[in-house]
């Protein structure tokens, strides 16, 4: 169970990941899209690309690299297509799924194309 602590910590990571991909030239579509299926952190625009993020704070960016199952990448996969479903004029971008990976110190670890459905 939660006591609020962890939920900020994740705000704030979602924050830093998104303030990263700004400076790299993304453009923040939207932030902790909730849908049936499930809820994705960030969804990010660069040109014709359309990246859906998912965002992992651990105490090591070693954790957080290895903290996204696959469980939770089907579950992003299947939120991804309801959010293009809903949305035809978004049918010409390409689509990724990245990682943006935080730890308690250091700089946190994008990686661009991090698994494919």
């Amino acid at each position: 169970m939660s006591d609020g602590r962890s939920d900020r910590r994740g705000r704030a990571a979602e924050l830093f990941a998104a303030w990263l991909l700004r400076l790299k030239g993304y453009r923040i579509v939207e932030r902790r899209l909730v849908t049936p299926c499930g809820e994705i952190d960030l969804i990010a625009r660069r040109g014709g690309v359309l990246v859906f993020v998912e965002v992992k704070r651990r105490g090591e960016t070693a954790s957080a690299l290895g903290a996204l199952g696959e469980r939770q990448r089907l579950r992003i996969v299947r939120a991804a297509a309801l959010y293009l479903q809903a949305r035809p004029q978004l049918a010409g971008l390409a689509c990724r799924f990245d990682l943006v990976a935080i730890g308690a110190r250091g700089w946190p670890v994008h990686l661009p194309d991090a698994w494919r459905p």
